[in-house]
């Protein structure tokens, strides 16, 4: 009975776990955090969209470890800059050794590196991989992307451990499925959505944008299939658990609209800017009214702050602007770059400048309470920049003071739309998630197979 209980699922689409009964489970463990460790290492190939701050790092150390003990190979955990050290920190603390390697030499146990390092390693000494912040693997080039796929496609145990699966878009789940070894991103197109533009050459010629939308009855059985590869949680009650222990404090968002002081040339009005090559031309017209006037807020506190800007001439202006405060550069080196993020983690550095796409994914910065943020029309850079300070463990309120200007406002509008889209993204991931183990629950073939008397018996 249970090879048809997985006859149906695969019929319809679910996807079924190569796991294997966890061989180690310890008291540290909050009782949801078990319960996620529990089904990702009975999935043996699945995801953990879990919130910021809810334990992401010791529940993908006590995976690692799992599969490390029932496999005897080596486990990989791969990391964004400066999380690799952090996560040694994190095993020291609940008393699992973690190795750091960046030469490709694995330890007997698990072995921590950075993304950019992989091609180091050899897939075949491994038995598992754990990507942590996997949503970054979406922000990663084609050819970079795919060679992260075919090297977790090698291993036999995977783990995707993020907040941010795909915070605005159902379709760029398809990466995290197609990492997993599940259907790639192509196949769950054609399977669950729907060409939403005429992909025609005159449809081309007029600059419209293929679009996808859920095929007639599709979106059910779309979170579903979701829900059998993947457990998201934003608290620990949408897994039936006790919230207590986890409440954020008070976030405050403060928008400061800077006006700008010269017009775009051969107007007699600064009109509101429209379209993005307008919006870029007036982010360079008020880089120094923005920069001084986040400057004077960051000037005139002496907790610590973290200063997220875009643009190279706005992070080289705020340095020089703002006292006791260092930038990171993407041209820096990795080992700067980590050591200027260690810095600012332990407290000797008062004033972090760096840029969302290079230190807003996996670091801890509870001890920090005070955010600058130049906007851009990345909602995911927005969340996880903001998250590095608000979540879970943060005990004071947190204030972010967005410096913009009017297009920037616009920007704004359009953060708060597609925070609206996760949210609901979220909603409907945990209901069909709470719809799918009240029905895995309740599968439980008790009654032994009958075989009918007319298929044994024969005729006298």
């Amino acid at each position: 009975m249970d090879n048809y209980a997985a006859f149906l699922d695969r019929k319809l689409g679910v996807e079924v776990g190569n796991g294997f009964d966890p061989l180690w489970m310890p008291e540290f463990l909050y009782d949801f955090q078990e319960h996620l460790v529990k089904w990702s290492v009975i999935q043996g190939r699945g995801a953990i969209f879990a919130d910021c701050g809810l334990g992401k790092t010791p529940m993908q150390l006590v995976w690692a470890e799992n599969v490390y003990r029932k496999t005897g190979k080596p486990v990989l955990i791969l990391s964004p800059l400066a999380v690799a050290a952090q996560t040694v920190q994190e095993g020291a603390k609940f008393g699992i050794e973690v190795v750091r390697s960046n030469d490709g030499t694995p330890s007997a146990g698990l072995t921590v590196t950075n993304y950019h390092r992989l091609h180091n390693f050899d897939p075949e000494k491994f038995g598992g991989l754990v990507c942590d912040e996997s949503s970054i693997l979406k922000s990663f080039d084609g050819a970079y992307r795919h060679e992260i796929t075919e090297f977790m496609k090698r291993v036999q145990y995977r783990l995707l451990a993020t907040a941010t699966a795909a915070p605005n878009d159902y379709v760029e789940l398809g990466t995290s499925s197609e990492a997993l070894g599940y259907l790639g991103h192509t196949d769950m197109l054609n399977r669950f959505f729907k060409n939403d533009m005429n992909n025609s050459a005159a449809g081309r010629a007029y600059g419209k944008v293929i679009g996808w939308r859920f095929k007639g009855h599709a979106e059910q059985h779309f979170w579903r299939w979701v829900c059998s590869w993947a457990r998201s949680c934003r608290r620990p009650s949408d897994l039936g658990f006790d919230d207590a222990r986890f409440i954020l404090p008070r976030l405050t968002e403060t928008e400061h609209l800077i006006q700008a002081k010269t017009r775009r040339p051969g107007m007699l009005f600064d009109l509101p800017a429209v379209g993005l090559r307008e919006e870029r031309d007036e982010m360079r017209r008020t880089l120094h009214e923005r920069c001084e006037f986040a400057a004077d807020i960051a000037n005139g506190l002496s907790e610590p702050v973290i200063v997220w800007c875009h643009l190279n001439a706005e992070g080289n202006l705020l340095e020089k602007l703002i006292r006791d405060s260092i930038q990171v550069q993407g041209s820096d080196d990795p080992d700067k770059k980590e050591a200027t993020f260690s810095a600012f983690s332990r407290g000797d550095l008062r004033v972090l400048v760096c840029k969302p796409k290079i230190g807003a994914w996996g670091l801890n910065w509870q001890h920090c309470a005070r955010v600058l943020y130049f906007p851009s029309h990345s909602y995911e850079q927005y969340y996880q920049a903001v998250r590095r300070c608000w979540r879970f463990g943060q005990e004071r309120p947190v204030q972010v003071d967005i410096v913009t200007t009017e297009s920037g406002h616009g920007i704004m509008e359009n953060l708060r739309r597609k925070s609206i889209q996760a949210d609901g993204m979220f909603s409907s991931l945990v209901s069909h998630m709470t719809d799918a183990l009240r029905i895995d629950g309740s599968r439980k073939f008790k009654l032994k197979e009958e075989i009918p008397t007319w298929l044994w018996t024969t005729n006298a």
